[in-house]
């Protein structure tokens, strides 16, 4: 499995998902003002009104900058984890006092997202760990010998995709399941690289289904525009459109390209 084949087998479900996702959410769950045809004259004037930079905004946006910078090549380069140089970016607003610690603790959001999410993340982890994961993808390898292999892979993506319940990361997610479903797939008779490519294409789509699911999600709905049950509501109804997509349209264009 290749980067470019990747690309290439994920372009025209991927393309599609962009148009439809959007339009069925937009269905689904219509924003309340929906023309803002002043919105960009009325940025401007803001814009224009705040002047120049002040000292505490450049050094902001140069440790932002720095930041990228870091989280971007300070593995590869400098072995610095993401962790690491978020400390350090902080470290260095407080020093030059464009933050304060009270400013720190004020922010109630983040320091509510940093502890939940750390719980579920450890929880997910033990689910693995204690032994619950490797004894799911035991039984589902029982439960699929002898099927026919199309019939099992239904089932077996099924249950790799919902099964993301659980996990309050892709990462945990694919390292606990990935390599087991995918033997267990292509011990069904699956064609192997289309296997591998439908599982790697659902570890991505599984990031929509709770506000957990994600590092970006616990962000996104602590901001507090969107309520758990609603999110949770869209995040099934757009399982059921990617799975869709994925399948009719993914499929017959992977079959075009001879991956199955």
């Amino acid at each position: 499995m290749t980067w470019g084949g990747w690309a290439l087998a994920a372009i025209v479900p991927g393309l599609v998902s962009i148009l439809a996702v959007p339009w069925v959410l937009y269905k689904m769950y219509p924003p309340e003002v929906k023309e803002t045809p002043e919105a960009a004259a009325q940025a401007a004037a803001e814009l224009k009104s705040l002047g120049r930079l002040s000292r505490n905004e450049s050094i902001m946006t140069g440790t932002i900058v720095g930041l990228l910078l870091l989280w971007t090549l300070g593995d590869t380069m400098l072995d610095m984890s993401a962790t690491t140089a978020a400390l350090i970016g902080l470290g260095v607003l407080l020093v030059v006092e464009v933050l304060t610690w009270d400013d720190v603790k004020k922010e109630t959001q983040a320091w509510d997202t940093l502890v939940w999410f750390a719980a579920l993340v450890m929880m997910a982890t033990f689910l693995n760990t204690l032994g619950l994961i490797p004894w799911v993808s035991n039984q589902m390898s029982e439960a699929t010998g002898g099927m026919n292999w199309m019939v099992a892979f239904v089932i077996l993506t099924l249950v790799y995709y919902y099964s993301h319940y659980l996990f309050a990361s892709n990462t945990a997610h694919i390292s606990a399941m990935y390599a087991a479903f995918l033997a267990t797939a292509i011990a069904t008779g699956a064609p192997p690289l289309f296997a591998a490519l439908v599982f790697a294409f659902i570890s991505n789509l599984f990031a929509t289904l709770t506000h957990y699911a994600a590092g970006p999600a616990p962000v996104l709905f602590g901001t507090g525009y969107v309520s758990l049950g609603k999110w949770w509501t869209n995040g099934v109804v757009m399982s059921w459109v990617l799975i869709l997509i994925w399948t009719l349209i993914g499929g017959g264009w992977m079959s075009f390209l001879g991956i199955w």
